[in-house]
């Protein structure tokens, strides 16, 4: 089968160390967040074994967090190369590997420990056209110069053609349109989302509560998913496992799955990789996963006492988890 499907936390890590382990001669691996140690193992001993290893990490989010520096210093003392991600970008949020220049693997999760136990997606493709693009983004961007999608791209990429193939992908929906995302801010999504109930499609989404929104982008996270609600699209909160998803599946025949999420942020300023399948077995075992998430999800409420209550819940629980005292602020 030229593309297989991973599903977190079914499949948990096994399939990306298993391509991993059997890298014979490069792997290049870029990343948001990577320091879950089974993975840096399987790295540093690829390394070891002689695979030409090269990885690329965000240095920091937008409040200046560095994640990564512990796992940078890591591998470097192991004598990994090491790049900081693309300064050309705000940052980088993409999420792939190319495995001997035959493989790649197209992720929604991170190589943290954390996200690996989320719902979440991969694909891996052994699309000669599919994994060159990867590769080539990935040279592009480690050597600082412009890589350029163009009308050929097999791909779905930030900055680039992200936006008209998500849109297009909503608009060619004729029966059902499935959305498990995070964050729907981006307002031409909104506005296709609204397009396709309109003509008649089923549209569900599963989502996470809007409060573990950036407080920043709280009022545009509740503002989407009210417009939706109210012409009557069914929003869900997941109950047996975190989201952290980027899918839309459409008809029971086509999905996008990447480390996209539907805002504006990550269209027009950010690093971003997706990627569209229609492989039936693929398609089939999505449909089987959302279908088993739905199940087990509930109405997410969104007038201003449930979200307030919800503020207050999940303030509460963060400070509990950090050992942080709330003294109200």
């Amino acid at each position: 089968m030229s593309r297989s499907l991973i599903v977190l936390p079914d499949d948990s890590v096994l399939p990306v160390l298993s391509a991993i382990t059997g890298a014979t001669k490069s792997l290049r691996i870029k990343m948001f967040i990577f320091s879950d140690p089974t993975l840096m193992a399987a790295v540093v001993d690829a390394r070891r074994r002689g695979v030409h290893v090269r990885v690329m990490l965000n240095p920091a989010r937008r409040d200046g967090r560095k994640e990564n520096e512990e796992s940078r210093a890591t591998l470097e003392n192991a004598g990994i190369e090491v790049a900081a991600s693309n300064p050309a970008f705000d940052l980088t949020h993409e999420k792939s590997m190319v495995v001997d220049d035959v493989a790649a693997v197209v992720q929604s999760f991170n190589w943290e420990t954390g996200n690996l136990n989320a719902r979440d997606y991969g694909v891996v493709t052994s699309h000669k056209h599919e994994v060159d693009e990867i590769a080539g983004c990935f040279d592009a961007d480690w050597n600082r110069s412009h890589f350029t999608t163009g009308e050929g791209a097999r791909l779905i990429w930030c900055i680039g053609n992200a936006r008209q193939r998500m849109t297009q992908f909503i608009d060619e929906a004729k029966h059902t349109l499935w959305l498990q995302h995070e964050r729907f801010q981006d307002p031409m999504i909104i506005e296709r989302l609204v397009r396709a109930h309109s003509r008649g499609v089923k549209v569900h989404v599963l989502t996470r509560p809007v409060q573990k929104l950036k407080k920043e982008k709280l009022m545009e996270g509740v503002s989407g998913l009210r417009i939706l609600q109210d012409i009557g699209i069914k929003i869900h909160k997941m109950k047996h496992v975190h989201l952290h998803a980027k899918l839309l599946f459409a008809d029971n025949a086509r999905a996008i799955i990447g480390s996209i999420n539907l805002a504006p942020g990550s269209f027009d300023s950010r690093r971003e990789l997706a990627i569209a399948v229609e492989d039936e077995h693929v398609i089939h075992r999505i449909h089987k996963t959302l279908h088993h998430d739905w199940e087990r999800s509930s109405l997410l409420e969104l007038s201003d006492d449930a979200l307030l209550a919800g503020l207050e819940e999940y303030r509460a629980e963060v400070c509990h988890n950090n050992g942080i005292e709330d003294d109200g602020s």
